[in-house]
Formats: structure tokens, sequence, C-alpha cells
């Protein structure tokens, strides 16, 4: 079986039902993974693929991209499907690779420097075809680009490129941090290149359909806080304005909405005796709300910073649609950390550096105490919550077997409009181990928040007007 480099119009395997199936085995896998497509994109996407055929993959990547996505965060999750549902080539090069590590990274080596991409498209298949299978058996076997990966290590090749590229040109020493950017760009392709061979093999054996549900990674607003690395922190962070817009929006017309009031059931019937006894234009009591007020008590420790972080991003990008906001940090110990975040907002990168820096968390030891804290926060911060007061607390309550100090919590209560509880774990750990998640979802409103998508529905709902 040889391995086609680009999809033939003419392929029995690309032509009439099988390219529609492929065509809706695609949009079913991004919707999967979260994207909103509908009838009509669907269609212009058949559309597009008649008018542009299939000659062109790039061409047919593009026109597919442009009629089904709706902005750029989607395009990462739509490329690795595209590739899965239009590969660049079918079954396995015959004859096999080479398998000499070294003369492998050599010619890796020489494409990188002449950033050769069709010479990197081959090298990827020579590498999974040569580093990347596993198993015992034809029937058994797998490809791991991983695996590939690790035995190639084609990281290791940048001081090689660089003195390659300088020697043929000449450069100075800022030419050359320009350069070595460069060559990095170029090793991260290659590894995106043998990650979509390897996915490609692997989609060939066990189905695509499979594959794009199992081994694509999650958009950015579908990552579990807990589970996101820093990469993907930094991702979710840059979504935090265009949520906050989107809320804020979502805010003001609730508001308007409240605003209306009940129907004045006697004005309203004073206004029928015009029309002969018949309501036709209810009376509403006009309501004047006053802005609420918004306090936010956040776990700052170990993994779930990440997920406080972004939520604290996120209020402060909405301060302008409360009276007050008022954010509190904790581990053990508790702290007023408002005025650290208009720093944060302008580098949410160092927000939990800096806070962690400039507050004091920690008493004795350096593991989080959800009694603690919120015995030292009503004990300290009282005023900072009223009738007009919400108050959300973010974390996973897990109390390292100390005392949970439920009579805090009552006292918080008792003083607050309302009492929410986001926690970033799922459900079915709540109460493992140290979690005091029960005893605390007894006595305040306690939700599943572990993703983006998740915090933007509850924020949505649960924020007051």
């Amino acid at each position: 079986m040889t391995a086609a480099p680009d999809p033939d119009p003419a392929d029995p395997d690309l032509a009439g039902t099988d390219l529609v199936t492929r065509l809706t085995g695609l949009v079913d896998a991004l919707r999967a993974h979260g994207l909103r497509i509908g009838t009509g994109e669907t269609v212009d996407a058949a559309r597009a693929v008649e008018v542009l055929g299939l000659a062109d993959r790039d061409l047919l990547r593009e026109g597919l991209a442009a009629t089904l996505l709706h902005g750029a965060g989607g395009r990462p999750v739509f490329d690795a499907v595209f590739d899965l549902y239009f590969p660049r080539g079918v079954g396995v090069p015959e004859g096999g690779a080479d398998a000499d590590r070294e003369a492998l990274r050599a010619r890796l080596a020489e494409a990188l420097a002449a950033n050769d991409t069709a010479a990197l498209a081959r090298l990827a298949v020579e590498a999974v075809d040569g580093f990347g299978g596993y198993g015992g058996s034809p029937g058994s076997d797998g490809w791991s680009a991983y695996q590939a990966l690790d035995r190639l290590r084609p990281q290791t090749l940048l001081a090689r490129v660089r003195d390659e590229v300088r020697g043929r040109d000449g450069s100075g020493s800022f030419a050359d941090r320009l350069l070595e950017d460069e060559i990095r760009r170029r090793i991260e392709e290659f590894r995106r290149l043998v990650t979509v061979e390897a996915r490609r093999r692997a989609a060939e054996r066990r189905g695509r359909d499979e594959i794009a549900r199992r081994a694509l990674a999650p958009t950015a607003d579908r990552v579990d806080f807990l589970l996101a690395g820093k990469d993907r922190l930094a991702e979710m962070r840059r979504t935090v304005r265009p949520l906050a817009r989107k809320l804020a929006t979502r805010l003001a017309a609730r508001r308007r909405r409240a605003a209306r009031g009940t129907v004045d059931l006697r004005r309203t019937l004073r206004g029928s005796l015009s029309t002969g006894g018949v309501p036709v234009k209810p009376v509403l009591r006009r309501r004047r709300p006053a802005r609420p007020e918004l306090v936010l008590l956040c776990d700052v420790s170990g993994s779930v910073a990440g997920f406080s972080d972004f939520t604290m991003l996120l209020v402060q990008a909405l301060h302008d649609q409360f009276s007050k906001v008022r954010v509190f940090a904790f581990v053990n110990r508790i702290d007023e950390v408002t005025g650290l975040l208009v720093h944060g907002a302008a580098d949410p990168e160092g927000l939990g550096a800096r806070i962690r820096a400039e507050a004091r968390l920690t008493a004795w030891h350096d593991s989080s105490d959800y009694g603690a804290a919120l015995g030292e926060f009503t004990d300290r911060y009282a005023d900072a919550v009223g009738p007009r007061t919400t108050v959300f607390v973010l974390g996973d309550a897990r109390t390292n077997m100390a005392d949970p100090h439920l009579p805090a919590v009552r006292d918080l209560i008792r003083r607050a409009r309302r009492v929410h509880w986001l926690n970033p774990e799922p459900r079915t750990l709540w109460g493992t181990g140290d979690s005091a998640a029960p005893a605390y979802a007894e006595l305040v409103d306690m939700r599943e928040c572990r993703n983006v998508r998740q915090l933007d529905a509850l924020v949505g709902w649960l924020l007051p007007v």
C-alpha cells in the first residue's frame, strides 16, 4: 500500500457517498467538541467542496474552515479533525522507512535548515513508520507520535540547524535570536506533522469517528481547570475579555427585565375603564434596583489556583456591573487582594504569583485550611458583607482533615444576600478523602464548575442583578 500525497478527486474512496459521509462525519466531530455548526453551515460546506474540488487539499481546508467556523478559537480543533477526515495520504509507505535514527536526524536537520516543508512532511511519515509503531502483531499494532518524537528528539537539533543556517548566511546576535525562534517554529511544525501522521494511521485502523472523539484535545473552554497545563491556562486567560463582554450584555438584559417589576393591579384596572374593563395595557410597578455588591473568596492553593485566577480576572472585567467588588484570597489565612487585581488585569499571566508574593495567605504551614480562612474572614472582614452582597466561594473544599468551621459559614449566610460556592472538582469526588464539600453543600448552594463553559453558564445565571 502506498501513501498518496493529496486526496485525488478521482479516488473512489473520496467519491459519491463516501465524500458525503466524510463531510458529515467532520461536522459531527466538530459539534462533539463544542463548535456550533448549523444546517446552513453544513450546506455551505458541501457547496464549497463542490466548487473547490479535492485536488488542492490546502485550498479545501481553508474553504471548509471559512464556511464552518464562526471565529478563530475553533481553528486548532478544526485542523485536527480535517486531517482525520481528509488525510494527506492513505495506507503505509511500501518498503518501510529508514530506521537509522542518526541518518534520519541528519536529513531532518537539513530539511529544517532549508525550511523544506515537503521534505518535513515526508520525514514525518518516515519517523512514524520507523519509530512510532508498537504492538506484537499486525492486527494489534498501533502508532504513537510520542514514541516517535521521543526517539527522534527533534528539539535537540536547534543548535545544529542554527549553526548550519548561520554558516550559510551569517548573522548577528539579534538575528540569531530571531533565527532560533524561527527554527523552534519549524520544529513544532514537524512535531505537529508527526502527530497528524500517527493519528491518521490509528484512524485507518480504529475508525475516524472514534479517534476524532477520543484522541483530540478539547477546546480551551472544555478543559478542566484542575487538569489544564500552563499553556492551556494562558489560552483560557486570553478569553476573559470576550467572555466578560458577553456576560455584561447578558447581565444588562436581565437587569432591564428585572426593572420592569410586577403588575400594578390597581392602576391596571383603572386604566382598563377606557377599554370597557379589558386590561389591554398592564401597568407595571417600576423598580429602581440598586446595583448589587459582590465578594469573592478564592482558594489560591495548588491546582485550584488556576480556576481562582481565571474567575478573579473575569469578575474584574465585570466590575462596572456592580456597585462594589471585593476579592479575598486564602490558603489557610485570608487577605484582601482587590487592589492587586488592577495590576493583574494588565498582566494576567503574573496575577497568581503577584498575589502569593504580596498577600499574607499562610501561617505556620502551606496547606489549605478552609475552616481557618473562613473563620478569619468573618472576624476581620465582617463589614465586607451586607444585605446587598452576593458572596462567591471558589475552591474544592478540601480541608486537609482540619475543622471546616461550619459556624463561620452560617454567619456568612446570615449576613449576605446570597452565598454560592463554585467547586472545580467533579461532583463524584465530593466527600472523598479530605473533601468537606458535602458538609458545606448542606449550608450553601454549591455548584460543580470544572471548565470555562460551565463557568460562563453559572456566572451568567447566578450573578445578581
